[in-house]
Parts: structure tokens; sequence; C-alpha cells
């Protein structure tokens, strides 16, 4: 009988030792820049890639050679830098808000030659038409019926001063913003990969400029705030600038190909998000609606909250900005880095709260601050 007993003992001992050598639990403490423990992300069978930790470090790799060789042109605008990259490996699309002259079609057009990509920029105007953005169906006497493609067909668009046009030619980037393929006569054409529009809005004017259409905004990732650099940045900038020197003359080098960024996008799929994050996101934006039983002090200046699609862009970006991080999972300050871009052009606020001068930004931070973090 005592024979027996150690025997059980033994085997006991045995596969409690098994268990401890389980490779996740290796695997997430290998992970980089962990801000927060979730204890059951590490006991995931989800964590079990091979190969996924080496992937994330090439692509923090990659990024950081981007960056750096975009710093050679784009001084004092980093957060933003980093804001449109992590938009542009979800494979959304930006809306940039921000004073003239503050490098926002620098920071496009800089971007898109890093990574070897077809770069297009449509001015917006009064008097553009849909047509001057799609492409258009002609005839001639040799050819016949044929297609000519306007600018949207480039890997990078950047509809400059957006709400100069009307949302009849606004809207022609909605296909386009969304399915990513363009309708011209009776032909639809798929855009080349990566894409994604750059929208920029000039917030200082009220004449001569339209409102953007609810449908639009909400296809928009992002709205990027574009704000003024530091006065030592400014030192620099004056030294180095496009106007005194031409773009060309910075001998910027390709550091990336198109195939690494769609190749991002698809790693982006595979981070791993707990059950406790998903419920997370959907209570923060819950948070925001109206019928929302937390009891909010920016409440009442809320007229609509934001749509199911603000969820989803939650996810994926807040797991964009975990790969960027160099992590393999998603924790909760992922989520709230990227909420403010998500959320700012999603929240729409009553008339009192404009009387008021609340902005959405304020209801974000109650809300982030309120809703319980697990």
């Amino acid at each position: 009988m005592v024979a027996k007993k150690r025997l059980k003992k033994k085997k006991k001992v045995v596969s409690i030792s098994k268990k401890a050598k389980k490779p996740v639990v290796n695997k997430v403490k290998s992970a980089k820049n962990v801000k927060a423990p979730i204890k059951k992300i590490r006991k995931s069978k989800q964590l079990k890639r091979p190969g996924l930790q080496k992937d994330v470090d090439r692509v923090v790799g990659v990024i950081n050679k981007l960056k750096v060789e975009m710093g050679k042109v784009v001084i004092g605008q980093d957060r933003v830098v980093d804001e449109l990259i992590t938009c542009l490996i979800c494979g959304g699309n930006a809306l940039l808000e921000g004073v003239p002259g503050i490098a926002k079609t620098l920071i496009m057009r800089s971007l898109a030659t890093t990574i070897g990509c077809k770069s297009k920029r449509i001015q917006f105007t009064a008097d553009l038409l849909p047509t001057d953005i799609t492409g258009f169906v002609a005839y001639s006497r040799e050819k016949g019926f044929f297609v000519v493609k306007g600018p949207i067909f480039a890997n990078f668009v950047l509809a400059d001063e957006i709400n100069r046009s009307p949302p009849k030619v606004q809207s022609a980037l909605i296909e386009a913003m969304q399915e990513k393929q363009v309708t011209i006569g009776k032909q639809t054409f798929h855009l080349s990969e990566p894409f994604i529009v750059i929208a920029t809005e000039n917030p200082l004017e009220n004449r001569g400029v339209y409102k953007l259409p609810e449908a639009q905004v909400d296809r928009f990732l992002f709205k990027i705030m574009v704000d003024y650099p530091q006065p030592s940045e400014e030192e620099l900038i004056m030294d180095s600038n496009i106007t005194i020197r031409k773009f060309e003359d910075y001998k910027l080098k390709v550091v990336a190909k198109p195939s690494d960024i769609i190749e991002m996008q698809n790693l982006v799929k595979n981070i791993f998000v707990n059950e406790k994050i998903k419920k997370y996101i959907v209570n923060i934006i819950e948070a925001t609606r109206p019928r929302s039983e937390k009891k909010l002090k920016y409440k009442k200046y809320v007229s609509w909250g934001a749509s199911p699609r603000a969820s989803i862009n939650l996810y994926i970006s807040s797991r964009a900005n975990a790969l960027l991080d160099g992590r393999t999972f998603v924790i909760p300050d992922d989520v709230k880095d990227v909420a403010y871009n998500v959320l700012r052009h999603r929240i729409l606020l009553n008339y009192q709260g404009q009387i008021d001068n609340v902005k959405t930004e304020d209801v974000i931070t109650e809300i982030l601050e309120k809703v319980k973090v697990p």
C-alpha cells in the first residue's frame, strides 16, 4: 500500500511538470513592452502560433526604418507619422485636420516614397466634378469608347482640403474608400493595394467650405489632429524644408515594398485579443450612446453616439497598436491609445454642447476614465 501511494505521488508530479512546460507561457514572457498583465492571455491556445513573435519583431524593424527615412524630411510630427502608419497597416483611411503649412501633404508624400508606392494629389475646389476624381468614358473615331482613369488610381491618394467641394463630389470617394474599387460607366475597376485615402481639412475657414457627409466621415478609420511643431523643431524646419530645397534633393530611400505593407495588414489579423478586451471595447462604444446607463457628466451633450463600425475599427486599430509595440496580444492601453482617433469624428454633439464649447475629446476622456478596465 505504501509503494502504491508513492507511485501515485510520482505520477502527479510528472503531470504538473508537463503543464509547467507549456510553450505558451514562455512565448508570452518573451513579448516586449508589456504594460499590463493579463493572466488569461498566458493560458490561451490562440497564442500558439509558431514564429509570430519573430514576424512581429521584423515588422517593428521595418517600421523603424520607415520612420528614420521619413525623419530626413518630416520634422516635428512624429506622433502624426506613427498614427498614419497605424492607419495604413489597418487598411483604413485617415482624415487630417490642422492649419495650413504643418507638413500634412509632405508626410503623405514621404511615406509613399519610402514604401515605393504611387501617390496622387487631388486639390478639392468648388467646381470639381466626381469624374475629375474617378475618371470618365471618352470616345474617339480610332478607339471608339474607352475609359480614362482618374487620379484615384494610386496607392496613396491625398484629398487636399476635402471640405472645399460639395457633398456630391466628396461622395465620389466613398466606393473607393470602402470597397477598394471604382465604377466608371458600366465597368468596375479594382484598386491596387495597399490603398489609402488621406484627406486634409482646413478648420479655420467657414466660407466656401462644405460639411462632410456623415456617411463619408464614418468611413475614415482615424481623424488625426495635426498640431504645431515645438520651437526647437521649428528651427530645424527653417534650415531643412522643401521651399529652399526640392523634395527630390533629399533622396529618400525605398526601405519597404508594397507587399510588405500587405503582409503587415495580414499579420494584424493574427494579433490575439482576449474576450475581456473585446468586452471592454464594446463597453466604451456603448458609453458613447445616449441610451447608455452610464452616469456621465457630458452625456447630455451627445446627440448621436458611435456606430458598430466604431467597434470594428477600435478592435482592428488596437491590434495594430499592439503589433507596432512589438507584442502578439492586445492590452487595455492599446485600446486607449487609439480611442481618440477612432471616436472623435463619430460622436456628434448637440447644439447645447456647441454653445458650451464642449469637445468630443472631453466626452472620450470621461468615458475612458469611467469604463472599467479589465
